[in-house]
């Protein structure tokens, strides 16, 4: 074990983090500003302690799937800048990457937090497509609860663009807003020594070995869970990052309105 890993360790064994929070606080400022891009349908600056994210929306139309044949779809991709960080190697999006837009896709879609049906614009033949393309700009530890954040604030803020017959005009939004049923809200914990913590800064993801994405809707319902790391997290753990995870969303879901 490194000595950097096993000095905070110990402090997590005393209830202690390295920047003084408590183990089930986040960092601040939490800032989210909206329409941060001209060019995209919706879009999102999110700024958590000095993990920073992006995020747009682009809508388009296309073909529904054959057996959604009344529903729209929506896409989420993820890329980690190379500016954000000197982990981030230029080019395609890696398998971190890939795996963030997984998790931000099953939050949004187990959430049912847009509604698809009526993204339908012409049964069997045209329907609204929304592309959520999400952007770390610059990472110092949990981008996951960061890339949500985007990704929702962005999808409220999103516009539908004017549609001429099947095409649409680009340039031109209308003031109509995506069918927005929920606004799902993931909480990232990760286990330092017997210690966990929310919202881990990179030092503290570098020293854990296991965590768990907790994300939840305004009922208080879980709508995914996600492990992290290669360790086993036991049921006492689970339950307790659950309970905290509640409480946490709402506190988080106010930033995004």
């Amino acid at each position: 074990m490194s000595e950097k890993k096993s000095y905070l360790k110990h402090l997590a064994e005393k209830n202690v983090r390295l920047d003084e929070r408590d183990m089930f606080e986040y960092r601040k400022p939490i800032e989210i500003k909206t329409n941060v891009s001209k060019n995209a349908d919706g879009s999102a600056f999110v700024k958590l302690g000095e993990t920073q994210v992006i995020a747009g929306v682009k809508i388009s139309v296309g073909e529904p799937f054959p057996d959604r044949p009344d529903e729209g779809t929506f896409i989420v991709n993820a890329e980690f800048a190379a500016i954000a960080s000197p982990r981030f190697e230029p080019g395609p999006p890696g398998e971190d990457a890939i795996e963030l837009a997984r998790i931000i896709d099953r939050g949004i879609r187990s959430a049912n937090a847009i509604d698809l049906k009526k993204l339908c614009i012409d049964s069997g033949k045209l329907v609204w497509i929304i592309f959520i393309d999400i952007y770390a700009l610059n990472y110092d530890g949990n981008l996951v609860d960061a890339s949500m954040l985007a990704a929702m604030a962005a999808l409220k803020d999103a516009r539908f663009p004017k549609l001429d017959g099947e095409k649409i005009v680009y340039g031109e939004k209308t003031d109509k807003k995506l069918p927005i049923n929920s606004i799902p809200i993931s909480c990232t914990f990760v286990r330092i020594g017997n210690a966990m913590i929310i919202d881990p800064n990179l030092k503290e993801e570098d020293a854990s070995n296991c965590g768990l994405v907790v994300t939840c809707n305004e009922n208080d319902e879980i709508c995914a869970l996600q492990k992290l790391g290669l360790e086993a997290i036991n049921e006492d753990e689970v339950l307790k990052c659950v309970e905290i995870a509640i409480e946490k969303s709402k506190e988080l879901r106010k930033y995004v309105g």
